[in-house]
């Protein structure tokens, strides 16, 4: 019996990789970890990256399957992953990260201090002290997400796990949100708005705990970014708006917020209720341009 799947979606990291690899090793190499296999998705790489994991899987004390999806989409790579999992916890992580030693170990203590089905987001902590302050989850107690509460960033796809029946009871996700899809982002927050809207928990649980190295270190990059999580929750709320109430509720917010003076992560967003909620609107409108035009899409 596998107790934990770790599946990890890569695309022309093959110079970095490795890091990543190590620390896997490392971990699960450390007491309490459990019977682990690693599945590796690469997703329509170009450099050496198959030749890299190839080499690397040799003699591991632990089963590393290595798959293919050649069509770009982190979350079309993540239902690759999805369908060849094993494990009683399926948990996943990003190619920029890095594990810490007693990951697995404290990530089997969360899930066994919690009734099934459940979703615990982890820890992200900022690998480089060079990046910018981006795509962190920094809290250091334990917290429960509120069934009414919106769950985008309350816990993230960098470092997230769930029982192995949250994945057959939710389904996989939805191949046109996240990085490479018209979308752009809220893959992760559309799996957790489906599992939230049926009743599964979600937490946040500090103690295993990822360093994300996601090397954007320039302003314009930090608002493509956060351009992008606008324009894919947009698109969210369009999929949900007719189908659950709630997302009415986080709409009026998100227009309430407007009156708030919060400053962003970069000085040059100076109004960031404003800059998100521009592109909210935009990802709505897009979303509803391809359901007029396909309405079976939507």
């Amino acid at each position: 019996m596998i107790d934990i799947s770790l599946l990890i979606c890569t695309r022309n990291r093959s110079r970095s990789l490795a890091a990543t690899l190590a620390s896997v090793d490392a971990a699960a190499r450390h007491p309490g970890s459990g019977t682990i296999e690693l599945i590796l998705v690469d997703n329509g790489s170009t450099d050496a990256t198959a030749a890299v994991v190839r080499h690397w899987a040799i003699d591991r004390p632990f089963t590393v399957r290595l798959l293919s999806e050649p069509q770009p989409g982190l979350a079309r790579a993540r239902n690759r992953a999805l369908r060849a999992a094993r494990g009683r916890i399926v948990a996943m992580t990003d190619d920029d990260c890095m594990l810490h030693p007693d990951y697995f170990a404290h990530m089997a203590q969360a899930f066994a201090d919690q009734p099934a089905p459940v979703i615990i987001g982890g820890r992200i902590l900022r690998g480089d002290p060079a990046d910018l302050m981006l795509t962190v989850k920094l809290e250091d107690h334990p917290m429960i997400a509120e069934p009414g509460s919106f769950p985008g960033g309350f816990v993230m796809g960098a470092n997230l796990a769930f029982t192995a029946e949250v994945g057959r009871v939710v389904g996989p996700f939805d191949e046109r949100f996240g990085a490479g899809a018209p979308f752009r982002a809220a893959e992760d927050t559309d799996f957790l708005l489906r599992a939230q809207a049926m009743g599964i928990s979600i937490r946040y649980d500090p103690r295993f705990v990822v360093d994300h190295h996601h090397g954007r270190r320039r302003e314009d990059e930090a608002i493509a970014l956060l351009a992008g999580y606008g324009f894919g929750d947009g698109a969210l709320y369009a999929k949900h708006v007719l189908t659950d109430r709630r997302v009415r509720r986080w709409m009026v917010q998100d227009v309430r917020n407007l009156g708030e003076r919060l400053a962003g992560p970069v000085p040059t967003i100076r109004h960031f209720h404003a800059f998100r909620l521009r592109h909210v609107l935009a990802g709505l409108a897009a979303y509803a341009r391809v359901a007029v035009r396909n309405p079976r899409s939507a």
